[in-house]
């Protein structure tokens, strides 16, 4: 069977005081046309769905737009879970006649959690719960970290889990060793939000949102789909893209990584202010794109942003 894997939409989001929502609006359009050229049996979006816990009104709007796109008129299951920034109670609300059509929208953590099954595969769904909450859930109060709190949900699975099958873990995690960026929200103070991958090891694929690069681990098994778009300057080498997964029956599989193009990309730009501002350079720029512009001169120049905004009115950072 084959599913597409995608997350961190962030819908809402603003970065340096710039609404996303056009521009959010245009990739997802871009992943509409992917699902409608795949064909997939399933879609899987790995939390934060939303960029906060309010979000404004036009954001929840395309996320309703979107999904049923995707889920009414294209009649595609899909697999969605809470992340750290989306409202796990909001993004509840209507889940349990949503199932019905196929969308399978997991805001809370439950207690025991049941696979859907799809395609001859199961989908365990785990939304994102803070180690307290997960200590409650299962009343073990040895859970203090993200690691014993992602320990002890994949124990509860497994005990249950068919072996014979292939297996899918969708959750949202910060797995020990991934890259991080500017636009990540931290899960916890220190290394208490990390968990290790070899929690992971009873499931075929696992699919997992939070960190916003879909390069951020380098694992057989393990993957991030990366971001929906680039949200920080830290972002910038980044090309966002979705994983287009075949899966056998045996659990074997094969990842593609389809490609998500901006219509106005994140850019960094570095040189002297003259250089910067001359036609011969500017003209083969794309000046629409949102833009760090790093100057190399040593002297002070005056008003140097309201300058450079004339010649690119994106400009966002100096």
């Amino acid at each position: 069977m084959k599913f597409i894997h995608t997350a961190d939409w962030h819908l809402g989001k603003i970065v340096h005081g710039i609404h996303m929502t056009d521009n959010q609006k245009y990739m997802l359009q871009q992943f509409l046309n992917i699902v409608e050229k795949e064909k997939p049996d399933a879609i899987i979006i790995a939390g934060d769905l939303y960029d906060r816990s309010v979000p404004p009104t036009e954001a929840v709007d395309l996320l309703n737009d979107i999904l049923f796109t995707i889920n009414i008129d294209m009649k595609v299951p899909i697999l969605a879970i809470s992340g750290n920034h989306d409202s796990a109670e909001r993004l509840s609300f209507g889940t349990s006649w949503y199932k019905h059509s196929q969308l399978h929208l997991h805001g809370k953590l439950e207690e025991e959690i049941e696979p859907v099954r799809i395609g001859g595969v199961n989908f365990y769904c785990a939304p994102f719960a803070e180690p307290g909450v997960v200590r409650q859930l299962h009343g073990d109060e040895s859970i203090h970290s993200h690691q014993d709190a992602m320990k002890s949900i994949i124990g509860k699975i497994e005990k249950k889990m068919n072996v014979n099958e292939p297996n899918v873990f969708i959750g949202h995690a910060f797995v020990l060793g991934g890259q991080t960026s500017d636009s990540e929200r931290v899960l916890s103070v220190g290394g208490s939000g990390c968990v290790s991958g070899d929690l992971f090891a009873p499931f075929a694929y696992t699919a997992l949102g939070h960190l916003h690069s879909p390069d951020a681990i380098s694992h057989p098994s393990i993957f991030y789909s990366g971001s929906l778009m680039k949200y920080s300057f830290s972002e910038v080498n980044q090309s966002k893209s979705v994983n287009i997964v075949d899966m056998k029956p045996d659990g074997t599989f094969t990842v593609q990584k389809c490609p998500l193009i901006p219509k106005q990309d994140m850019r960094e730009i570095k040189g002297y202010f003259n250089e910067i501002m001359d036609p011969a350079f500017y003209e083969k720029q794309n000046r629409e794109d949102y833009l760090t512009i790093t100057l190399l001169d040593e002297g002070s120049i005056l008003d140097p942003m309201q300058k450079l905004r004339q010649i690119y009115p994106h400009a966002l950072q100096l």
